[in-house]
């Protein structure tokens, strides 16, 4: 294949900005120039004119459902990674509770066996927790598995691991990162038993999910998980932080525990509050759920102050039929990873942070907390998983640009400062101006620990 050239481009990276040249060869950055490009090199090169662009790292994004096998009426690895790279993401990693659940080192083999026939980004799977598969857990091969989802409180009652000595030995002898969903059950149970006798068989208005799966759940299950994992001296990921109350246990983390001990949250819970609930209905129902706005306006401190390592999408796509209902019917979940970089591109632009830290929680964070093999940095050796922004060149979303399968997203009729023109994945240009090259398939992630 021939060599490709990003010609002068302002290069995010490493925590610079910096003008600068991309040569890529046999998928990888063979070298990275800051002065000129010497003419040799140009005429062998198909050139990608990059002036007045923005290139950062592909987005590693360590959390999706992209709901294959088993669900793909809504979702399936083919369209939501169209929709991957249309957003800059390159790389994903995708949960377990597909059907039939990923639960097993068998199991997993034959997901990923039938995702590298759709996919095109690069891809791994998490092995699902559950009271029956601890053996299971310890036959995980870390140099493949991207880590172990733990449900500490139920949204899938088949992930829930209740037994507390099986909690412990997982906890224990986990053989990769254990990435958890914090919210607890029976706080969450008593607050719906609530809601159902306040409004006496009318619809409970989707308002009372916030307070159905309230801060206070969420606190109480974090601050269990990282106990464990203080005891243990576990490597743990807390999932989606959606509240304000628990970024304070991760200030009290001891300083030797940090590395081990890490926070993510997304996109949504640093772009909606419970007020967008008036306006969007089901569309941001989520569990954990959207909190109000002291929790999103603390949750993007936390991504200045480097409390939160990561910035996810949790997309979890349903079909719009699936999501009427109330508060207690109406599915959660919501579709984000096509325009996740744009709005957090957008809240850096409004001061919430910087575009640099974006790149940090959205790239280099992901590949140094799980250990993604060469991927999540612009590096000379590295692959050439890429995003070219035009960082001028605003444009509204439109349902006709959706590439989701579910066909909708919350976020239609917003305007936006920032465009991905161009995803190359693996040094091969699969998303260009709108147009989304299916030949070339990504590569199955393989991890460094």
């Amino acid at each position: 294949m021939k060599p490709i050239l990003i010609y002068k481009a302002k290069i995010i990276n490493d925590g610079n900005s910096y003008k600068g040249s991309l040569l890529i060869e046999d998928g990888k950055i063979s070298k990275i120039f800051k002065d000129d490009v010497p003419e040799s090199v140009k005429t062998k090169a198909d050139i990608i004119d990059a002036e007045d662009k923005w290139v950062l790292p592909g987005v590693i994004d360590t959390h999706v459902h992209f709901r294959d096998p088993g669900m793909t009426h809504k979702a399936d690895f083919l369209t939501e990674s169209r929709a991957a790279v249309a957003g800059g993401v390159t790389s994903v990693m995708d949960m377990p509770n597909t059907t039939p659940p990923t639960t097993s080192m068998a199991l997993w083999e034959e997901k990923m066996k039938q995702l590298s026939a759709k996919s095109l980004v690069n891809f791994s799977c998490y092995m699902g927790a559950t009271d029956d598969n601890v053996d299971e857990i310890k036959k995980i091969d870390p140099s493949k598995v991207c880590g172990l989802k733990l449900f500490m409180g139920s949204t899938t009652s088949s992930f829930a691991v209740h037994d507390r000595a099986k909690l412990e030995d997982i906890f224990a002898n986990s053989p990769v990162l254990i990435a958890t969903h914090n919210e607890d059950d029976a706080m969450i149970a008593e607050n719906a038993e609530k809601a159902k006798e306040e409004y006496a068989g009318k619809p409970i208005p989707m308002i009372c999910h916030s307070t159905i799966r309230n801060s206070d759940a969420c606190y109480k299950s974090t601050a269990a998980a990282i106990d464990l994992a203080l005891k243990h001296h576990t490597h743990l990921h807390v999932l989606h932080l959606s509240t304000l109350k628990e970024l304070a246990l991760f200030d009290r983390i001891p300083e030797a525990e940090k590395e081990n001990i890490t926070a993510e949250t997304t996109v949504n819970y640093l772009w909606f509050s419970d007020a967008d609930y008036e306006r969007l209905g089901a569309r941001i129902k989520c569990c954990p759920s959207i909190k109000k706005g002291k929790s999103r306006e603390g949750l993007q401190q936390g991504v200045a102050k480097g409390i939160i390592d990561t910035i996810a999408t949790d997309h979890a796509p349903h079909l719009l039929s699936e999501k009427e209902g109330d508060a207690l019917t109406a599915a959660s979940g919501i579709p984000s990873i096509q325009h996740a970089l744009p709005m957090m591109l957008e809240l850096a632009k409004k001061g919430a942070f910087t575009r640099e830290q974006v790149v940090e929680k959205m790239c280099h964070n992901p590949a140094k907390i799980f250990g993604v093999e060469k991927r999540g940095y612009i590096r000379k050796g590295y692959y050439a998983d890429l995003v070219i922004i035009s960082p001028n060149d605003p444009y509204t979303v439109e349902a006709k640009d959706l590439q989701y399968k579910c066909g909708w997203s919350p976020v239609e009729g917003e305007k936006f400062s920032y465009k991905v023109e161009k995803t190359l994945v693996n040094g091969v240009v699969v998303y260009d101006e709108g147009k989304i090259n299916e030949e070339t398939k990504g590569q199955m992630l393989s991890f460094v620990r």
